[in-house]
């Protein structure tokens, strides 16, 4: 691992174990949680010990400060596109590769495929939000099963303002009626809580003193349910959203989405289109509508 990176890979991502939860936070709060590299691996890394204890029933994935996640890290000094590290997939290291292959394969592993994989995960997930949940971080939300937002929480995905259709795992078509998802990326605006709850994209949304609270009650009655009923219910409904179109669209998509990073590259010699981190949380605004 490189040894540029902010923070070591034990504090990037904390673990923790209450009862039959275990809790998984995001530790980068001086960024507002803007995943890395490292952090995407610590929370595999993390995700991967949870599935393997026997004594964990449900999962929670938090963000620890004011924020959820701001998304991907697109500016902070732990940037870690140009490092390698010990890929979880069989996709090949992308350091160092021509064109468009560099973020392709990449994207491959830590995007995409970690997301798909953890969507997988034979344990109820629950996603708490609180502030900002961006772009990169509507991914981390999306694939749990469950969301609990604080009433502060706000949702958007920005991305087409550099000419980009949408992050890599686009759930967007699932997670919101298909023209709220078009309004969604059209206007790149922040989506309140309680109108991504009336969206039906959130399962809770609690003042933001009781979201811990209220997050883990929900855990703890979920974890007294059978293990292997757990398992086979989620298996279900994924398979079913799957059979909806869920992953086909999400391969066309990535397709998409790689081509208007390379015509970026081509046009502008950015792959973000000339976008950095500042320039993107100067463009929100909170949309309208209740």
């Amino acid at each position: 691992m490189a040894e540029h990176n902010d923070k070591n890979e034990a504090d990037v991502v904390l673990y923790e174990v209450r009862g039959a939860v275990a809790l998984v936070t995001m530790n980068r709060p001086e960024y507002h949680n803007a995943q890395n590299s490292q952090m995407t691996y610590a929370l595999d890394a993390a995700f991967r010990r949870a599935c393997a204890d026997d004594e964990v029933k449900v999962i929670v994935l938090r963000g620890a400060g004011k924020h959820f996640s701001a998304g991907h890290d697109i500016g902070t000094p732990g940037r870690d596109i140009d490092q390698s590290f010990d890929r979880a997939s069989l996709w090949y290291d992308h350091v160092n590769k021509p064109g468009g292959e560099f973020l392709y394969a990449r994207e491959q592993e830590v995007y995409l495929g970690m997301c798909r994989r953890w969507r997988e995960m034979p344990k109820p997930t629950i996603a708490m939000v609180q502030g900002a949940c961006i772009a990169g971080g509507l991914m981390l939300a999306w694939v749990c099963d469950l969301i609990v937002a604080s009433e502060d929480s706000y949702f958007a995905d920005p991305v087409v303002r550099m000419g980009i259709p949408g992050v890599e795992y686009f759930a967007h078509v699932h997670e919101l009626n298909s023209r709220i998802a078009k309004e969604f990326l059209f206007l790149g605006e922040r989506m309140p809580a309680a109108r991504a709850y009336q969206m039906g994209m959130l399962n809770r949304v609690v003042a933001r003193d009781e979201l811990e609270q209220q997050t883990l009650d929900i855990a703890g009655r979920i974890a007294q349910m059978p293990r292997l009923g757990l398992q086979l219910s989620k298996q279900a409904v994924n398979n079913a959203e799957d059979l909806m179109g869920k992953r086909a669209t999400m391969d066309m998509v990535f397709g998409l989405h790689h081509f208007a990073h390379a015509h970026n590259e081509l046009v502008s010699g950015d792959r973000l289109g000339g976008y950095d981190a500042k320039a993107m949380a100067s463009s929100q605004r909170t949309s309208g509508g209740a």
